[in-house]
């Protein structure tokens, strides 16, 4: 049986980054960088007032004070937007505007509450020494500069930067179309009522949901019941897609057929994997497209998808950051049973005096889905016998997306 790294290492050898495309910055949210973004433009692009004020020469406020004002000339007005059609004379001072461009002749500006204007006098209360509230071209950022590697997720912060500086539109991998289908005679989609026996299919919204999240474009395929004929239709729809996600149909029971068909039709990389919960998960090449098969109940499908189905989209997205960040918490409340497999134990992570600690969702069971919901970490629980006991450090990887954790 493949360990969680053996099996991620053949998953991961399938994929590459998908095609380049170029994408309008008001759509480059999420998306991944292919080429480095280099500045094309100094920011600021021209000296321009920190402040609303008064530009002058620096010399001439010299010695100002609130008790000795010195005197200027009020000579006129730079606006925002505007060039200032003039120069800023000995003895002279401009009314500016914050972001005005600065006036030739004026090396300082003096804000507005340090001085009195009465007529067209402007009374300086303090000196204004040279560079006085001025942002001077290129302070922020340099033509030729790297603003942001290939690589790298685009966010507000990163598409800000991009339109500033004119790297319009943005160059990035496209994004990978996921096919989902889950299998089970026993599941009824989205709006329908069960019968008896029957359950309410939770899977393929939860992983179109994660799909999306991590970058990529869900296909849903909905269910295929328990016959090789209409499994075989439905994954033949999903050839076209980047990768399948299949959730249900990959153990040893009578009625496990995408292993079976995986076998019929490609082939199969391995379907077992040493770890809790999610050990019935497969992964092969239907032909030439690669089919993930996750485990039928919902606990085990969310695991193995982030383990093995997110690192796949985020190596066809052309990501740096392939896997999630791990770090190290100090475990609260119930200990943690150590096996033969290892355990990825649902948590929440919480600080206190400034120690990351974390505490599980509570009961484990790979059928309880609301073990899942409000986790932010999965705290990794190496096999072993006893337990984890509660004041022991282990590893957690982050499942916040939002959590700046990891350049």
């Amino acid at each position: 049986m493949l360990t969680v790294e053996e099996a991620r290492e053949r998953v991961l050898s399938h994929f590459q980054p998908l095609a380049i495309e170029d994408v309008s910055l008001n759509e480059a949210l999420g998306r991944v960088l292919a080429e480095d973004a280099v500045s094309r433009e100094a920011l600021p692009a021209f000296a321009n007032s920190a402040m609303d004020g008064y530009a002058l020469r620096a010399e001439d406020s010299a010695g100002a004070s609130a008790e000795a004002p010195r005197r200027l000339r009020l000579a006129g007005e730079a606006a925002a937007g505007r060039v200032y059609q003039g120069r800023v004379e000995p003895g002279e001072a401009v009314r500016i505007l914050t972001g005005a461009p600065l006036p030739e002749g004026a090396d300082a500006v003096l804000q507005q509450e340090l001085t009195e204007v009465a007529g067209d006098e402007v009374r300086l209360l303090a000196e204004a020494p040279a560079g006085n509230n001025i942002r001077w071209p290129g302070e922020d950022v340099r033509p030729g500069a790297l603003l942001v590697p290939a690589g790298i997720e685009l966010g507000p912060a990163e598409i800000a930067l991009l339109a500033a500086t004119g790297v319009h539109p943005a160059r990035v991998h496209r994004r990978p179309r996921v096919a989902i289908l889950a299998t089970g005679d026993e599941l009824v989609p989205l709006g329908e009522t069960p019968a008896p026996g029957q359950i309410r299919e939770s899977n393929s919204p939860y992983l179109a949901a994660a799909v999306t999240r991590a970058g990529a474009v869900p296909v849903r395929l909905g269910i295929a019941r328990d016959r090789a004929d209409e499994l075989r239709a439905k994954l033949d729809e999903a050839r076209s897609a980047d990768l399948i996600l299949t959730s249900g149909g990959v153990s040893v029971g009578d009625y496990d057929l995408v292993k079976e068909l995986l076998s019929e039709q490609g082939d199969i990389a391995f379907w077992r994997v040493r770890m809790r919960p999610g050990k019935p998960v497969a992964f092969g090449m239907l032909g030439a497209t690669p089919l993930l098969g996750l485990p039928g109940n919902p606990v085990s499908a969310a695991v193995t998808f982030e383990l093995f189905g997110r690192p796949a989209i985020r190596q066809m997205l052309g990501s740096r950051q392939i896997l999630r960040p791990s770090i190290e918490v100090v475990l609260e409340g119930e200990d943690i049973p150590r096996g033969d497999r290892r355990h990825y134990v649902r948590a929440w992570l919480d600080s206190h005096g400034g120690t990351l600690v974390a505490r599980t969702t509570g009961a484990q069971e790979s059928h309880l889905i609301s073990s899942l919901q409000g986790a932010t970490a999965l705290l990794v629980v190496e096999v072993g016998e006893g337990v984890v006991r509660a004041g022991e450090h282990l590893p957690a990887l982050l499942l916040n997306d939002a959590l700046p954790w990891g350049a």
